[in-house]
């Protein structure tokens, strides 16, 4: 069945025009998602009522929300059901100038990172980028009226292991008949699928590419990130250094701190001279703990002293700031916690000097 939000403004032309229906019809329908949230054909006013009928016989439902809850921070998570069973979590962060929408690419995930949740029960299936969208309109309807203003593909999944409809939904997500975001606004987060990076910055638009780092060895990182046995980082960071020559945007790396595990002087003495000229800034992010896991949250002090260790050697950082915690803001957790969610196939992973600020998830 045919789901409007996945799809091109010229692509929903060609389609309407062989119901025999003009081209302007595709801005309006694009008009109706994008800018005004309407999925539902019977309200789009302006359409001929035989086409409303037509379309409301031809088009997807909207995703139910089979949960939510509201952090104190203002932020929400929504557990999405999808039409087969599936279900996804996505989350609306608030903060001062707006608020970021985190999209899940995939429901589950193959990569098998130690500090994520959201692949313990392994792939279940890719998304579409009709569902991913439909992911932003879902969380924009919680933002109150106010904008979304950012996006950041760092949910459930790993997107460049889908990447088809990961580029689309990027397009959708900056393109003049989508949401028209800036680039600059939308993240993509890796665990680093090199080939998939390397795809990005030949095929989607100029986005922030955030690498999920978390070591600044092979052997720490095999154990960590498991598809660093297939790129370990060298070809990562090559990769990394092509995009930012090939986009003009610098690429972020996010490192998850646990005690004892990667937060050493000399860990950070190695992750300096490790990504210099390649990363062009660390996100620091304190441990999240989440069930079944042997990992423990440093103490502020010593996420602090990291932080200092790196601008020392003159990289920037951001320690991040916890969104979501009280409503358990990594992913995975609610999805996990509803046990709303089909048996996954459980495959292993095949694929300068300041004062460091503080800064929500998503801002490269």
């Amino acid at each position: 069945m045919m789901d409007i939000r996945g799809r091109s403004r010229d692509e929903l032309a060609d389609w309407l025009a062989s119901l025999g229906e003009p081209p302007y019809r595709a801005r309006q329908l694009m008009r109706w998602i994008y800018r005004l949230g309407v999925v539902d054909p019977s309200a789009m006013t302006d359409l001929p009522r035989e086409l409303r009928a037509r379309l409301t016989g031809l088009v997807q439902r909207p995703d139910a929300v089979l949960q939510r809850l509201a952090a104190a921070d203002g932020s929400v998570k929504l557990l999405l059901a999808y039409g087969d069973g599936v279900a996804v979590e996505c989350v609306l962060l608030r903060h001062g100038y707006g608020y970021t929408a985190c999209v899940s690419s995939q429901a589950g995930c193959a990569m098998g990172c130690a500090f994520c949740q959201s692949g313990q029960a392994g792939l279940i299936r890719d998304l579409t980028a009709a569902e991913m969208v439909g992911q932003v309109l879902a969380l924009r309807q919680q933002a109150g009226g106010r904008p979304v203003n950012r996006i950041v593909v760092m949910g459930g999944g790993e997107p460049l292991a889908n990447l088809d409809h990961s580029l689309r939904f990027l397009r959708l997500s900056t393109g003049s008949g989508g949401f028209g975001l800036s680039p600059r606004r939308v993240t993509l987060s890796t665990c680093g699928l090199v080939p998939g990076i390397l795809a990005l910055a030949s095929q989607g638009p100029p986005v922030t590419l955030s690498v999920s780092l978390h070591a600044p060895t092979d052997p720490l990182r095999d154990q960590l990130v498991p598809i660093n046995r297939r790129y370990p980082l060298a070809q990562l960071l090559a990769a990394c250094r092509h995009y930012a020559q090939a986009t003009g945007r610098r690429v972020t790396a996010e490192y998850v701190l646990a005690q004892g595990v990667n937060d050493r002087p000399e860990d950070a003495r190695r992750l300096s001279s490790l990504t210099r000229g390649a990363i062009g800034h660390i996100n620091l992010i304190p441990l999240n703990p989440i069930p079944g896991a042997d990992f423990k949250r440093p103490r502020d002090e010593a996420v602090a002293a990291f932080a200092r260790q790196l601008l020392d050697r003159g990289t920037a950082v951001t320690i991040r700031r916890p969104l979501g915690r009280d409503i358990g803001g990594a992913c995975g957790q609610l999805r996990a916690a509803a046990g709303a969610v089909a048996e996954g196939t459980g495959r292993p992973a095949a694929e300068p000097g300041g004062k460091a600020r503080k800064s929500p998830p998503g801002d490269g």
